[in-house]
């Protein structure tokens, strides 16, 4: 942690429990939906638009406002104040005004006596459209010029004379599908009416506070009217950062409205229709390159679908520009980074905002130019490492803390990876039917809000005369185990056992003007802040304590369940207590900003982050060549989080990242028909992984080092970076194929995700060469 006493010592193990652990398992945790339910409660749902873009010319909404269960139908003519949930540009109403952008877009909102009423009765408005032109996919979109902001682009030196001089050249494209957030917990929001026009709002979100400002608008209210209550989450994956507060303005209205609590907990098929997904790419490239396949030059053009308002996607985007270089240095770059805007429902915040695609795109490269040469993609990798002269990104920071070369030649010794990599070229020889890939591929990640206000965090610490302290910050718990570290963290300031620590739930009106759990910074930014708070207090007792037993305030020592000052011995709670009678405030806030960050966006130069994480994972599978099916059968990940907080949580969060990544890349295929209306709405079509699909052998062990950035326990973030580690299995796939005819050294064209379809239509094509 920062600046301690050189007798400090931590107390509470970090391998702790999960904080809601015997909760989870005993069915006890209570979630938005589990509150008890007032009798005059009503229950929401949106009358929804079945056409893709077009003008309304007329809404009756006679029948529905007539149906059984009915209490009000709302349209945005009833919106008191600013009809807008959008985060940034204010471009999405929360209900349609004259004009329809995507199909599923909200046109009215119901209130009935139960969710079953409102979803019946949302379902019999008739609606008249004039229909008009409709951009859904990335072609259509840039054939009509549709773009949510300007081309943005970033480069280094002259990538088209270096690519014109380099001794080898290849070329390629390929695209890269979204992915649904597929929460657990679908998105709920509870409204409940206080005095004078205040409002609360129980809220499944990763950010209260713009859930609080927002919907203080949407009512024509102050902000310190409405509060945002947060206990936990039943996963968010950033699918809960924006998408989140549609629904809580739409229970704020009712409630405003009829003077009841309302509730809006959406039904998993609206859910999946309504809400943002990760946003597709279509990536061409040509790289430049020498025998050795060390990268010469490289011309790199990014496409994303970012759908019909703003949201979050120029920070997304740009987030994949960054992510383009992940561990290699590219001496002569040009990355242009196209942002269509189309008739879908907005692309949004997904676990990596944006890193996953960037970071794909250069080892869609790499293995490329592996193919190319006939030699390993790890050599290729490895001669284009970041290293001595060769340490500034495209966009102009320096990687200080490159760790890759040393992390990735421990896997690959620890894995056998070239003895394995051997062994599968001769079972792929020998094997005519199954083949086997196997690939190791690295992640650097860069840790911090590219949107540099963002990167501040603020707690409050109270510890009571008993002993035992309460502690509330900005973060949200969405299962990844954000409370119980920042409680360890205060544990260890006082000297203290971590059941001494109570986390309460995020509040707007306890930590106000918060940042979204995102980024992978709520540890970083959240337990700083809580370290602060707590630091404040522990000073405070310490003057106390000096002085009152007449010794030097470094002499007064928290440890072990026990205060020493002057010789004397004290329990914490015996502390306490006399500080309290003495009148010693033993509240504090706490104020966290990341330091020495700074970026111009207009340029794309500067350094957007604090740090880098890094990791490496090699994954072994196999695929059927005549079914297209494959197996993952094992992998190995060797992951970096500093010196770790809690190396148990740490551990599952690498392990799901993982699953979560292969999903994106293998079986999440997020079907649209040409109207862009959503075919793969439910589980019954939406595959995401299964214990199955985990490999039977699978490791994960975290590295052995810390952050050279004073991190609060130099620790380091580890909720996004995992997830791009399964980049190794969508690489491992493109080998086995790549194996169906290896005389070619060319790359099969796969996209993503390799769906068996996929999978055959990549080696029909690669045999038809």
């Amino acid at each position: 942690m920062a600046e301690r006493d050189p007798a400090w010592k931590v107390l509470s193990k970090p391998d702790n429990q999960h904080d809601s652990a015997h909760l989870h398992v005993t069915g006890l945790a209570r979630y938005a939906d589990d509150a008890p339910e007032p009798v005059d409660m009503l229950h929401l749902a949106f009358g929804q638009a079945s056409e893709t873009s077009a003008r309304i010319i007329s809404m009756d909404l006679s029948a529905v406002l007539a149906a059984k269960g009915v209490v009000a139908v709302y349209t945005a003519a009833d919106i008191p104040g600013e009809n807008n949930t959008g985060p940034v540009r204010h471009d999405e109403g929360l209900l349609a005004e004259g004009e329809v952008l995507f199909p599923g877009q909200p046109l009215f909102l119901v209130a009935a006596t139960s969710q079953r009423a409102a979803r019946k009765a949302a379902r019999l408005g008739k609606v008249d459209y004039e229909t008009r032109p409709a951009a859904v996919s990335i072609a259509e979109a840039r054939a009509a010029g549709s773009l949510i902001e300007p081309t943005q682009r970033m480069a280094r030196g002259d990538a088209a004379a270096a690519l014109g001089a380099a001794p080898q050249r290849i070329s390629g494209h390929f695209a890269m599908g979204g992915q649904d957030h597929f929460y657990l917990e679908g998105q709920v929001s509870v409204a409940t009416p206080g005095e004078d026009g205040q409002m609360h709002i129980l809220c499944s979100t990763q950010h209260p506070s713009e859930v609080q400002h927002l919907v203080a608008h949407l009512l024509g209210v102050p902000s310190a009217d409405v509060t945002v209550e947060v206990r936990r989450m039943g996963g968010g994956f950033g699918g809960k950062e924006t998408q989140a507060t549609s629904f809580a303005a739409a229970a704020a209205l009712v409630a405003a409205k009829t003077g009841r609590p309302a509730k809006f907990r959406v039904d998993r098929d609206d859910d999946m229709v309504l809400t943002g997904k990760r946003h597709e790419f279509e990536v061409d490239y040509e790289v430049g390159f020498d025998a050795a396949g060390r990268i010469l030059a490289l011309s790199l053009h990014l496409a994303s679908r970012c759908g019909a308002s703003q949201d979050l996607s120029p920070a997304i985007n740009d987030r994949a520009m960054f992510h383009v270089d992940n561990c290699y240095f590219l001496p002569d770059v040009e990355i242009v980074s196209e942002r269509l805007k189309t008739n879908t429902v907005s692309a949004t915040a997904f676990r990596g905002f944006g890193g996953p695609q960037g970071m794909l795109a250069i080892e869609r490269v790499v293995d490329h130019a592996a193919l190319a040469l006939g030699k390993d993609p790890l050599e290729i990798r490895a001669a284009n490492f970041y290293g001595p002269g060769r340490d500034v990104t495209p966009y102009g920071m320096t990687v200080a803390d490159n760790i890759a070369p040393q992390l990735i030649a421990r896997l690959r010794k620890d894995t056998d990876y070239d003895a394995r990599a051997a062994a599968i070229a001769a079972f792929n020889a020998a094997s005519p039917v199954i083949k086997k890939g196997i690939a190791l591929t690295p992640v650097k990640f860069g840790i911090s809000f590219t949107t540099t206000f963002l990167n501040q965090a603020g707690a409050l610490v109270h510890v009571y005369a008993d002993g035992s302290i309460q502690v509330n910050h900005g973060g949200t718990e969405m299962g990844q185990g954000l409370y119980v570290k920042v409680a360890q963290i205060v544990a260890d300031v006082f000297g203290v056992p971590l059941s001494r620590i109570r986390t309460t739930a995020t509040r707007t009106d306890k930590v106000p003007n918060t940042s979204a759990t995102a980024a992978s910074s709520g540890a970083d930014l959240n337990g700083m802040a809580a370290h602060n708070a707590a630091m404040t207090i522990r000073d405070r007792l310490a003057a106390f304590l000096a002085d009152l037993h007449e010794c030097a305030e470094h002499e007064v020592l928290f440890t072990d369940e026990a205060v020493l000052a002057g010789g004397q011995r004290l329990t914490f709670a015996d502390a306490v207590r006399k500080a309290y009678m003495a009148r010693v405030s033993l509240s504090s806030t706490g104020f966290y900003a990341t330091p020495g960050i700074v970026y111009d966006r207009a340029v794309h130069r500067g350094r957007p982050f604090y740090y880098f994480a890094y990791g490496a994972a090699v994954s072994e599978v196999a695929i059927d060549t005549l079914t297209g099916e494959h197996k993952v059968l094992a992998v190995d990940i060797l992951h970096d989080v500093g010196r770790s907080l809690n190396p148990m949580v740490d551990k599952g969060q690498v392990e799901g990242g993982f699953l979560q990544g292969q999903g994106w890349l293998t079986t999440e295929d997020l079907v649209f028909d040409d109207k862009g209306r959503l075919l793969t709405h439910s589980p019954a079509t939406y595959k995401i992984p299964t214990a199955s699909d985990r490999a039977k052998h699978f490791t994960v062990s975290l590295w052995d080092g810390e952050n050279v950035e004073p991190t609060i326990n130099r620790s380091k973030a580890v909720g996004e970076p995992p997830f791009m580690l399964a980049i190794s299995v969508f690489s491992a796939i493109n080998r086995a194929i790549a194996a169906t005819a290896p005389e070619l050294r060319e790359m099969p064209q796969l996209d993503a995700p390799a769906t068996p379809e996929r999978v055959l239509k990549a080696i029909a094509e690669f045999a038809a060469r």
